[in-house]
């Protein structure tokens, strides 16, 4: 004899439930980005705040597949501003060369997971890709 069962609401449309993991996620990325060291963090917040003038509907941060090149440009181009910004630095201490080999590295880094964050901000609703 087939029964028939009627589902309860919240088991036919489980997405909130997909969208709280997603909070959680966010969250767990925002504290373990505050156990930064210090230099990390002052260039996350110099990221975050370019990001910011990049922030606004059909900006290459949210296409479905960003281009390569055009986020190495962006790193490139923030790793520049470091860079001059880090000159009155270099005049007062001695900052060896090697820096700035695998700071590019870092400085990409940094950009996905700031992208990263602003993609899946529950904030703006649904999923930005």
């Amino acid at each position: 004899m087939y029964e028939r069962r009627i589902l309860p609401f919240y088991m036919t449309y489980p997405l909130p439930m997909y969208y709280q993991e997603e909070d959680s996620i966010i969250r767990d990325l925002e504290y373990l980005q505050q156990m930064y060291p210090a230099e990390a963090k002052r260039y996350q917040k110099m990221i975050s705040s370019i990001l910011d003038r990049l922030d606004y509907e059909g900006s290459m941060i949210y296409d479905e597949y960003p281009d390569r090149w055009q986020l190495y440009k962006l790193s490139m181009d923030i790793l520049d501003r470091i860079k001059t910004e880090d000159k009155k630095k270099e005049e007062e201490e001695r900052v060896p060369p090697e820096k700035w080999e695998w700071m590019g590295d870092m400085i990409q880094i940094l950009l996905f997971y700031e992208i990263y964050k602003r993609r899946h901000n529950s904030r703006r609703g649904i999923l930005r890709f």
